[in-house]
């Protein structure tokens, strides 16, 4: 979404923990004080209170995929070139787009004179990497408060390959809460477009407020938040309940005393308000925009407040933004379950599955294994041990892309044999994942926390198992991520209508375990003039992943502003 939200909301989502606080999915250690083979830290950025629900762009081949996790786990960036700050404005000087400023027609008329030296400022590009120009965008901290001072967001953009057919820019955000769109769009081998988007559009991408180097969450080492030895994130006894509540206390704290203010100015509805001034300062009269997963939530916040300023979006694996912290969490783990019955009626068409060659049989021999790992971590390299949560974190991960389905059947085929080596290696950590808690300080902004107490939890316990035996337990728990947040949220459930816009594309994909497809569906009919392209298929997200049915039909909106018949499938 990725509800990265979820953890406590929408991944996206929906996208998008208790993440250790915890580490969802942990590697036990042999011996105390030895760093787990699978941090903690790992886990709190692909969860954090629930699936991350993010997506990098573009398919991968089967055999060579591997997620690019590092950049949802990593607040490391290149460094990008500061611009001038609240500048006077010069003319641009129209040379190789080095210099970017607002417009009269981009400047809207209603804009507060408080906010409109932002509108008004330029953008100083510099090179950052081949192809690649990198600028700053300077802020309000507090929009009810302009003069209260300022923070600065890193940009980045590639030109329209075609400068002579230059529709525009187009902004892009890949998901998270908490992944940075500098990295997505500096991802060259891997661009989140087509060639023929390419060639019309300067793709523009930035590090929302507490991302990346946009005023960073931080949570300091040593902590809760970095501990390497987290909390059970499916506690079976009132001791471990207490260290997950203790954990999720300790880390808030963390929070608070790296971040400071800042940890209060980190919602969506803030930085949806920074889209319109990146908007306004590109010179675009209207917003061209591209979001999966959690930034569907971001492009629908942004229709709601501006719908007068909004152009061509696209709002691909859909979050529905009417969904409580619980309702997100609980559809998480429906959409994770169907993932995965898909994922063994798959492996068990196939006499070489490990797991047997009728559904029923793979599905108890996965829950057998997955008791086994509960009673008996397996070896997972070095010291690491292997336990049943760390297996169904790797799991929920493994079931974002189709194309890694065979390393999965794969890993849990050594599993079986004993051997939980192949089963760590599908995951990838940073050493920089554990003081980045943007996913819950962003998603515990824009939601009321999914759970009081633990209390609340085990009275969600029952639905969530009956929505997935496998996920439940790990997504109620992670319940608590926000619990005790120290800021309280700014946001809350609502149903969006973005009236008198044009068309706007929602996608969604029928077997999407981190946004399931009825979240599309769901905000399609509340968008007024929401149209619903749905493909028909397995993995997160839709769009430039391998369908060439979903592709053309994104590129003929984007492009020359048509889009498909309302309730178009896509089977291929």
């Amino acid at each position: 979404m990725d509800t990265r939200a979820p953890g406590h909301r929408r991944p996206g989502g929906p996208a998008d923990a208790c993440r250790d606080q915890g580490a969802p999915g942990r590697v036990r250690r042999t011996a105390r004080g030895r760093t787990a083979g699978l941090r903690g830290a790992l886990y709190r950025a692909l969860t954090a209170g629930g699936a991350p629900i993010t997506r990098h762009g573009g398919a991968r081949r089967a055999g060579t995929y591997r997620r690019r996790w590092t950049a949802l786990l990593s607040a490391v960036l290149l460094a990008v070139a500061a611009g001038a700050g609240l500048p006077t404005a010069a003319a641009d000087d129209g040379g190789p787009a080095t210099r970017s400023r607002g417009t009269a027609a981009s400047i809207p008329a209603s804009v507060p004179e408080g906010l409109r030296p932002f509108y008004t400022q330029r953008i100083d590009w510099e090179i950052c990497g081949r192809g690649v120009q990198c600028g700053r965008l300077e802020v309000p901290l507090d929009y009810a408060d302009p003069a209260a001072g300022t923070i600065r967001l890193s940009l980045a953009r590639v030109r329209a390959a075609d400068p002579a057919a230059r529709l525009g820019s187009l902004v892009y955000n890949p998901g998270g809460p908490g992944v940075s769109g500098v990295d997505a769009v500096k991802s060259a081998p891997e661009p989140p477009t087509t060639p023929a988007l390419a060639a019309r559009y300067d793709l523009v991408g930035f590090d929302p407020r507490g991302v990346g180097e946009s005023i960073p969450v931080y949570c300091p080492p040593g902590s809760a938040a970095g501990d390497t030895d987290p909390a059970d994130i499916t506690p079976d006894t009132p001791a471990e309940v207490d260290g997950l509540v203790r954990s999720a206390r300790e880390t808030a704290a963390a929070c608070r005393a790296g971040t400071g203010q800042h940890l209060g100015h980190v919602s969506t509805l803030e930085t949806a308000r920074d889209m319109d001034v990146l908007r306004a300062v590109l010179g675009d009269p209207r917003l061209t925009y591209l979001g999966v997963s959690y930034g569907t939530y971001l492009g629908t916040l942004y229709a709601d407040l501006f719908p007068d300023r909004v152009g061509r979006l696209v709002l691909d694996a859909a979050v529905d933004p009417r969904l409580d912290a619980l309702e997100s969490l609980r559809g998480q783990a429906a959409g994770f379950q169907g993932a995965l019955d898909a994922f063994l009626a798959d492996c068990a068409s196939r006499p070489e599955c490990p797991l047997g060659t009728d559904p029923a049989e793979a599905a108890g021999r996965l829950t057998e294994l997955l008791a086994r790992l509960d009673r008996a971590p397996l070896p997972a390299g070095g010291t690491s041990l292997l336990d049943r949560d760390s297996a169904v974190v790797i799991m929920a991960q493994a079931l974002y892309a189709k194309d890694s389905w065979p390393a999965l059947e794969s890993a849990l085929g050594a599993a079986l044999a004993g051997n939980g080596t192949e089963f760590a290696g599908l995951v990838e950590t940073s050493p920089d994942a554990a003081s980045d808690r943007s996913f819950e300080a962003i998603s515990c902004l824009d939601l009321p926390p999914a759970a009081a107490s633990a209390e609340d939890v085990r009275a969600a316990l029952p639905s969530f198992r009956a929505a997935s035996p496998v996920f439940g337990e790990w997504l109620a728990w992670s319940g608590l991520s926000c619990t005790d947040w120290p800021v309280e949220a700014v946001g809350a459930p609502r149903t969006v209508s973005a009236p008198g816009t044009g068309p706007i594309l929602v996608v969604g994909t029928t077997r999407d375990p981190a946004t399931p497809y009825h979240w599309a569906e769901a905000l399609a009919g509340q968008l007024e003039s929401g149209v619903l392209l749905t493909r028909e298929g397995d993995g997160h997200s839709a769009y430039n992943v391998g369908s060439a049915c979903v592709d053309r039909a994104v590129d003929r909106y984007l492009i020359e502003g048509r889009p498909p018949a309302d309730g178009t499938r896509c089977t291929r």
